[in-house]
This record gives structure tokens, sequence and C-alpha cells, in this order.
């Protein structure tokens, strides 16, 4: 890790904020001497998504490489949406990605009473009012670049602004009817400083301080006031800020805070065929669209720890898309190539067959069984290997046998020969079919020298399938998932971003035939030939086994 002042001699990927970073711990920078201390402030009002991750690599990211600290703080000064189910699934998430806070974990309300304090004194000093226009006059007298603010009740005299003030926080008043804003500049061509609102009238019951309070600091008077207090040295934050930064430092020094950390804002994670608005994403849970915030179709980190995605793939994802100030979009398929990386080297192979016929080898003896030896995972040859049972009836694919082939098929067709995997080279010599002309058993003659790869006499056959056997194989339910939204955009699109969900983003198939080692699951899987798989979390204590597509097998995605 990098000390304050000195490089590392390991090579780690740098960008903008670690040397801004760097240079403030240096000799002659502002923090010289003083340990690196960020913070990550969720707001608890949802469940934490991918661009969420982003923002705590980052966060915890920084402090971890220059051997500083980072708290967690809950922004809860917006009592109407927040809740403590979301305060512990935002823990549970962070914990989960291998990120610790220690002790350092604190509220925004924790500091209430100073920010009301802070705020009586501006008053005090004449850098603060009240003003009673609503939200919708504010909005309308906020001018434009050649006109300047309007602001009717600025020169309130200050005991009346300081009456009104605590009578607001008595619960005297309506929401919205009245407002404490900043005195700062009318005709400042940041309209962030246009004298911007600092504390609004909520008369909800807040999740820690209940009925105590029925004013609250607005998000850009409360945190600059937040990070000074729990000595902040750097708050790392999204881009959109970046024109709020003035507004930062004027209330640190206006507050005669002692600690006066640097805010530095980088641009946020977006991600295409998808949302990440916490707002749209709660719309999807409350109206029935997904099955909640950890459907494995949501861009949560709890939806995408149930559909497969480790903790490395989505550090790693993070890592690759680097930190930047230019707003970009990532392409989905990026995200599904780090776990399908991930997931070629770790996962275990298992066979399972979707669509099942029955594949009878005549020749093979009657009553026999035998066991065939697979590998666990071709890349890592120490994980071992397992046993499969093998007789005369076996499952494979319905799509691994044609009758009347196209040109190019390999697989099964009457005279063609496979081999099954791991076991024999079969030649197909015809199939059964029902009165609707569908297919319903497939018969071929097996060769017995040809066992667990062996062909004595030198021939090659084309094709490799997997399969089932019969007896032995047990039922599974595959729940195949791909992308929530069926356009890159769909918040850019005509109507509601809800008319663009993907109907096909769920396929559930019931009954396919799993080997028998899967009734004991445990971790990742790649079933041969289909995708990557995980046992659901919240179906694997009942009698139906349930896997869940962490990813397809085909990665499109061409890394540039």
């Amino acid at each position: 890790m990098e000390k304050s002042g000195t490089l590392n001699q390991e090579e780690k990927q740098s960008n903008f904020v670690y040397d801004a970073i760097r240079n403030d711990i240096s000799e002659k920078g502002r923090f010289y001497e003083k340990a690196v201390h960020t913070r990550f402030p969720p707001e608890p009002n949802g469940y934490l998504h991918i661009g969420h991750a982003k923002a705590i690599c980052i966060d915890f990211g920084a402090a971890e490489r220059f051997s500083g600290l980072c708290n967690l703080r809950m922004d809860d000064t917006n009592p109407c949406k927040e809740d403590e189910e979301y305060v512990r699934a935002i823990k549970e998430d962070i914990k989960w990605l291998g990120f610790d806070w220690g002790d350092r974990f604190y509220y925004a309300s924790d500091y209430f009473d100073q920010m009301y304090e802070y705020a009586v004194k501006l008053i005090k000093k004449g850098l603060a009012y009240v003003c009673d226009l609503t939200p919708e006059q504010v909005r309308e007298n906020r001018g434009d670049l050649t006109h300047p603010a309007v602001s009717p009740r600025r020169d309130r005299p200050i005991e009346e602004s300081l009456d009104l003030f605590k009578r607001m926080k008595n619960g005297e008043f309506k929401d919205g009817s009245m407002t404490l804003r900043a005195k700062i500049d009318l005709a400042s061509g940041n309209f962030n400083m246009r004298d911007p609102v600092i504390y609004r009238i909520c008369n909800e019951e807040h999740h820690r301080t209940k009925n105590k309070w029925h004013i609250y600091p607005m998000y850009d008077f409360a945190h600059p006031i937040e990070d000074a207090l729990e000595g902040i040295t750097h708050s790392l934050c999204s881009l959109e800020f970046e024109d709020h930064r003035p507004l930062y430092d004027w209330v640190l020094e206006n507050t005669e805070c002692e600690n006066k950390p640097r805010q530095i804002e980088f641009a946020r994670l977006g991600i295409n065929y998808t949302v990440m608005s916490k707002r749209k994403l709660r719309k999807l849970v409350e109206d029935g669209i997904v099955d909640g915030w950890d459907d494995p179709r949501m861009p949560t980190l709890s939806g995408l720890r149930r559909r497969g995605y480790t903790p490395s793939a989505i550090k790693k994802f993070c890592e690759e898309i680097g930190v930047s100030k230019v707003i970009s979009t990532v392409d989905y398929g990026f995200l599904e190539h780090c776990i399908r990386e991930e997931m070629n080297i770790t996962a275990k192979r298992a066979m399972v067959v979707l669509e099942p016929v029955k594949l009878v080898i005549t020749n093979y003896p009657d009553g026999k069984t035998e066991n065939i030896e697979v590998e666990n995972n071709p890349n890592q040859p120490e994980s071992g290997t397992r046993i499969v049972k093998f007789s005369k009836e076996i499952y494979i694919e319905a799509e691994d046998f044609e009758e009347f082939p196209p040109k190019g098929y390999f697989r099964m067709y009457p005279g063609n020969e496979v081999r099954l995997k791991s076991a024999y080279i079969v030649r197909c010599t015809g199939c059964k079919k029902d009165e609707n002309g569908k297919v319903v058993e497939v018969y071929a003659e097996y060769d017995p020298e040809t066992k667990g790869g062996n062909t004595p006499d030198g021939r090659k056959v084309k094709s490799t399938i997997h399969w089932v056997e019969t007896k032995s194989a047990i039922d599974v339910e595959l729940r195949l998932y791909d992308k929530l939204f069926s356009v890159p955009f769909p918040e850019n699109e005509e109507g509601e971003f809800t008319d663009y969900i993907n109907p096909d983003s769920l396929k559930i198939l019931k009954k396919c035939k799993a080997e028998e080692s899967l009734k004991c699951a445990e971790g990742a899987y790649q079933f041969m030939r289909i995708g990557y798989f995980i046992l659901d979390k919240l179906k694997k204590n009942s009698n139906l086994i349930t896997f869940n597509r962490i990813v397809s097998l085909k990665d499109k995605f061409k890394k540039k």
C-alpha cells in the first residue's frame, strides 16, 4: 500500500483520483502527514446496484491503497422512503464485495443537532433566511443566464427568520410551506449558488429519530458538514456533483468547520439494457414487474448475487472500466464477459438435458449399469473427477438428433457416429415417432472399445454430446435469465421505460434431466453446452431443485 507521500514500488493501475490524493498527501499537499480518510454515503431508500459497486470500489479502494480509512454513512436526510431494511441490505452488499468499515458506521441523523445549530449560526450571520415561496415558485424565480434569481424574502429580518426556523423545527407548518435558504448570490452563473434551499419541512416519521424533527437538511448542506465532523479528507462523488462543489466549499467555510475535506468527482457508471435510478428500480419492484430487489434480472448487487455473480467478477469489471471524468456507457456484454471468464476457470462441470429424448443403445447389455469417470473441471485438474451412471437407456437433447439433417449438422442422425461425453462412440440406427410424428426414442449401437475417449482404430467423430442416464436422473428446473429490457436505453424511448421490458428476460424450463450429483449441488456449474448456473438460494431448501443461469456460454463481447 502507498504511505503518505511515498509511492509503493508495486505497480498498480492509477487514475486521476489517486493522482490527486497522492498530490494532497505529498510534502507540499493540503493533507500532508494526515491519513487518507474517505467515506461511502448511500441513501437507505433502496438496494445498492452495480453503479454503487463502482463508487464502493473507489471509496474503499482509495482508503486501502493509501493505508487510510473509509467510513460507511447512511444519508438518512429524507424520511419519506428510508427504511431499516435498506440499511441491512446495504451493509450486507458491501461486506459481500469484500470491504469493511470497522467501527466507523454512521448516520447523517447522528448530526442533526449540530446541523441545526450550524443553520442557526448562518441565520445569525445574515447568511440564511426563511423563505415561504413554494418549490414551484422557487423554480419560477431562478432566472436564467442573463437574469438573476428573485427571492422576495431575502431581506427578512434575522430575528424573524430565527423565530420561523424554530417553529418549522417544532412542526407548526405544513410540508412545502417554508424553507431555509442560504444567502449567497442570486446572480451567480452557477445556479446551485442562487440562494439554494438548505432545509425543508417534512412531517414524516424518521426511521431513527421518529418525530423529533419536522425539518431535514438538504444533501448539499448536510454532506459537507458530515464529512467535516468525521474527519474526511477526500469526498469522492459522482460527476453530477461537480457544479455543487462551490456550495460544498461555501458550507464548510461559512459554518466554520475546522476540517476542510476536498471533493473530487468521477463519472458514474452507465450500462445499457438496464436502469439504475432507485426510483425506477423501486417501481419495477412495487409494480410486480420483477420478483423483488433481488430478482436476478435486476442490476442490484443482491440480484447479481442471487444470479451467481461473484464479488471478484464485479470488482474486476469495475477495475477494467476504470475511473474517468468522461460520461460513457458500458456494454452489458462486458459485465457478462467478466463473470464468464471467471466461471470458465472456476465452475464445476455437470451434464443436464433441457429437452430430453430417450436414446436406447440396442446392443448394450440389458440390466447392466456401469460407472463413468468424468472430470469436474478440465481447467483445474486438481478438482478431480466424479462418477456418473451409464446404462442401456440415457437421455439426450432432442436437438441432438435429426432424422433428415441439414448441411453441416454433425450430431446424431441415421448412420452417423458421435461420442457420448466421457463414455462411448455410438452410431445412430434410427428412431421411433408417436402418432403426431414427434420423435420419442432414438436408437443407436455402441462400440465397447471406445470407452473414456479411446479410439483403437484411430477413427474420428465430429461431435461430442452430453447425456444423462435415465434411472439415476433427477428433475431440475432451470431459470434462464436475460437482459431485463429489449432496447439499450429504455429511459430514452417514447412512453414509459417499463414499456420496453424484454418478454424473454426469464424463461422457465421444468423437468429438465440432470445427473445425480446435482442433488448435492454447491457453488457454480457449467452445464455442458448450455451455460453457467447456480442453485437458487431461495429455493435450495425446497423439494424443487432450481438453478439460475448466470450467463450463457457464448461470449459475444469483443474487448477493444
